[in-house]
């Protein structure tokens, strides 16, 4: 697969992961952060002993966080 149709793919998955938590209700957006969260110090556990099978998971549920934190404080500016 070429350089252009990964980068392609990669970028359909963001899209269709962003419209999921555009779609979420407020609850349902800090239920997955907090889930994200929990996720993540686990990782952080685990990478201390070196048992992290994948190391980039960490660095993914970070964004998550942040697209999850960016959605809400969208949220609420546009409700003022």
């Amino acid at each position: 697969m070429s350089k252009e149709k990964e980068t392609r793919k990669k970028q359909g998955k963001r899209q269709d992961a962003l419209a999921r938590l555009r779609g979420m209700s407020k609850d349902e957006l800090l239920t997955e952060s907090k889930h994200f969260r929990q996720e993540l110090f686990n990782l952080r556990l685990r990478q201390q002993t070196g048992a992290v099978e994948k190391p980039s998971r960490i660095r993914d549920l970070r964004k998550g966080i942040a697209r999850i934190e960016t959605i809400l404080t969208q949220s609420k500016a546009e409700k003022k």
